[in-house]
């Protein structure tokens, strides 16, 4: 994904936590904020230590950042904070691709 497109700023990512619009399940939670300064969407990601070593976090975060690609016709101008829980650990990539695009075709209701 181009820079564009993350959430780099704690601030930002902190003001995305306290809009408090969220869709979820077991394995991952969107967060979205309206933005009024961004052309685009922008997102980020955050996954714990309990996911797993470096490596296991970093390739889940690719696989994410991947399937947000290919769908970015999906994803509206918000900024998005998706949290990776540890019990994805489990799931493959096309569990992971189903659940994540399911989430962003739901409205969140708030």
């Amino acid at each position: 994904m181009k820079k564009e497109y993350r959430i780099k700023k704690s601030q930002e990512i902190d003001r995305v936590f306290k809009a408090k619009k969220r869709i979820g399940n077991v394995y991952f939670v969107i967060y979205q904020y309206y933005n009024k300064e961004t052309v685009s969407f922008r997102v980020a990601l955050s996954i714990g230590r309990k996911y797993g070593n470096a490596v296991s976090r970093n390739k889940i975060k690719r696989q994410v950042r991947s399937i947000l690609h290919e769908n970015m016709n999906l994803l509206k101008k918000l900024d998005y904070v998706i949290v990776i829980k540890p019990d994805a650990k489990n799931l493959s990539f096309d569990e992971i691709k189903n659940m994540i695009i399911n989430m962003l075709e739901k409205e969140v209701k708030k």
